[in-house]
C-alpha cells in the first residue's frame, strides 16, 4: 500500500472518523448513520471509496455487509491507524463517536465484536447497549 493513498483516504474527516470506528469493531452501514449522524449516501461512498483503496474489507452476514479494516495490514497503514487512535481521544468529535458507539443497539443487525468474527470463529454481537439507534439521533 502506497503512503499517498493511506493519506488520500486520511485527508477527510467522515473517512477519519469511519477508520477510528473501525479500530474498534467491525460495522454495517446502519452503525455508521446511527454514530456518525450522516446519511447512507454519504456514509456508502465513503465506505467504497475505502474500500477500492484497500482500507477497509467486507464480510456478508445475512442480509448485511459487515465492513472492518484489513486483517492483513501494511506496516504503513498499521502506524498511521495506531497514530489516529493516539490522536483521536483528544478530539471531541472523535471522542461522541465512540461513546456513541458505545451506546449503539441497532435494530437492523448484530455488529461484530472486535477480534471476534474471523475464520472459524463465530461472531458475538453488542447486544448490551443501552440505546437504540432512533435514540442516538435525538442527543
Amino acid at each position: 500500500m502506497d503512503l499517498v493513498q493511506i493519506y488520500q483516504c486520511f485527508c477527510d474527516q467522515t473517512r477519519l472518523r469511519i477508520l477510528h470506528l473501525l479500530t474498534q469493531t467491525p460495522l454495517c452501514v446502519c452503525h455508521f448513520q446511527a454514530v456518525l449522524r450522516e446519511p447512507q449516501v454519504k456514509v456508502s461512498k465513503h465506505l467504497a471509496y475505502l474500500r477500492a483503496r484497500g482500507l477497509v474489507e467486507t464480510k456478508r452476514r445475512g442480509n448485511w455487509i459487515i465492513y472492518s479494516l484489513p486483517s492483513k495490514r501494511s506496516a504503513k497503514l498499521g502506524t498511521n491507524l495506531k497514530c489516529l487512535q493516539d490522536c483521536a481521544p483528544s478530539d471531541p468529535v472523535f471522542a461522541r463517536d465512540l461513546q456513541r458507539l458505545a451506546q449503539l443497539q441497532s435494530k437492523c443487525c448484530p455488529p461484530l465484536v472486535a477480534g471476534v468474527g474471523g475464520p472459524g470463529s463465530s461472531a458475538t454481537p453488542l447486544t448490551s447497549r443501552r440505546k437504540s439507534s432512533e435514540q442516538l439521533k435525538t442527543q
